[in-house]
């Protein structure tokens, strides 16, 4: 895998995509992302476990983890490496199903959220909104100051996620995020490879 200073994670939304789901999920694949964070929140458990098993199918094949969203069971029931849910469930979650769960991770919006988050065992943290993004419309970003508290607070890594573009994604890594979550995005460029080469700040040779 591509290694750099500015980590890239996808986070899918199949609402979003343009194209068939999985031929999208392969081509962003391709390109050797970070990891691929399936997120797809509207799915039941079931319908869920069904596609991130064919979606698991393809990150395996070509080397880039699969992060799962919100479903232990089907995180356990999959094998998966990693996982990642909202706080909200992490905190209602008993004591002893926690322990038994693979790394995960913990979206937060407060400086609060991330240090409940760290208690409960997270091993990385997805800070936003960060920017103003269509996701979140009419609602202004929280700001680079915000990250930056965030991530003095904290000794996991943080991920920066709204409105990140190659245009500000300096921005967020000078504020000390070790890298960025892109959906909408990712879901919708023409070419995937290009957009992630741009936000690790490579170039073509």
């Amino acid at each position: 895998m591509t290694t750099s200073m500015c980590k890239v994670i996808c986070i899918t939304n199949r609402a979003l995509c343009r194209e068939d789901f999985l031929t999208r999920i392969e081509r962003i694949a391709q390109a050797q992302p970070d990891a691929i964070l399936l997120r797809e929140k509207d799915l039941p458990e079931d319908a869920y476990t069904d596609l991130a098993r064919r979606v698991q199918a393809i990150c395996t094949a070509l080397g880039v983890p699969l992060y799962l969203h919100s479903y232990p069971q089907a995180a356990l029931a999959l094998g998966a490496a990693h996982l990642h849910l909202p706080l909200p469930v992490l905190q209602e979650m008993p004591d002893a199903q926690r322990l038994t769960l693979p790394p995960f991770g913990v979206s937060c919006h407060s400086l609060e959220d991330a240090k409940k988050a760290q208690a409960l065992g997270a091993s990385y943290l997805i800070a936003g909104h960060i920017f103003a993004t269509d996701c979140k419309r009419g609602l202004p970003g929280r700001g680079t100051a915000f990250l930056r508290r965030i991530c003095q607070s904290t000794s996991l890594p943080v991920y920066a996620i709204g409105g990140i573009t190659p245009d500000n994604v300096q921005d967020v890594v000078q504020a000390g995020a070790a890298g960025v979550c892109v959906m909408s995005s990712l879901m919708t460029c023409d070419d995937p490879a290009a957009l992630i080469q741009q936000l690790r700040g490579e170039r073509n040779p």
